[in-house]
């Protein structure tokens, strides 16, 4: 069962979490989305035709950027000193698409979910973007927290 929410006060008031007191520990967490697209765009993406470049390297580069300033994106999150970010992309001719998958670590006082999540949303985002003028019906989705660990509460395994 999940405990009470952290950013809202007894008043009802949003509010960032002080982690003043909290010790600081490796804090690692992975993020997945996807982005499904016709065959033709996959093929596209993967032989470097797009118009717009590099998809796959830019979408990367896009989602690590991301990552470091999730706090300025997300209200309530702390700044952090990340100590890695990674975005790796693997072609799905099953969806048919491609699949994201963000790494984000930090030794601090507080996780690095929203910036896995953040890195993974922004690197599908940046694909759709490249790639849009090929095909505007890519769908965004199963974006989700795949894995946690470090902290107080412990790790965290996505089952499905």
């Amino acid at each position: 069962m999940a405990g009470p929410l952290t950013h809202i006060g007894a008043d009802g008031q949003a509010n960032m979490v002080d982690v003043g007191d909290k010790a600081e520990t490796t804090r690692t967490a992975v993020a997945t989305g996807s982005v499904t697209m016709q065959m033709a765009t996959l093929r596209m993406i993967l032989q470097g035709d797009a118009k717009k470049g590099d998809v796959l390297g830019t979408a990367r580069i896009a989602g690590i950027m991301a990552a470091k300033r999730t706090h300025e994106l997300i209200p309530l999150c702390h700044p952090l000193l990340l100590t890695k970010v990674s975005v790796d992309i693997e072609a799905d001719e099953g969806l048919p698409g491609l699949r994201v998958t963000a790494l984000a670590r930090v030794t601090g006082k507080t996780g690095v979910e929203m910036e896995a999540l953040t890195a993974a949303s922004v690197a599908c985002l940046t694909i759709y973007d490249m790639a849009k003028a090929a095909d505007r019906g890519m769908v965004i989705s199963a974006i989700r927290l795949l894995e946690k660990s470090g902290g107080k509460s412990g790790d965290y395994r996505s089952e499905a």
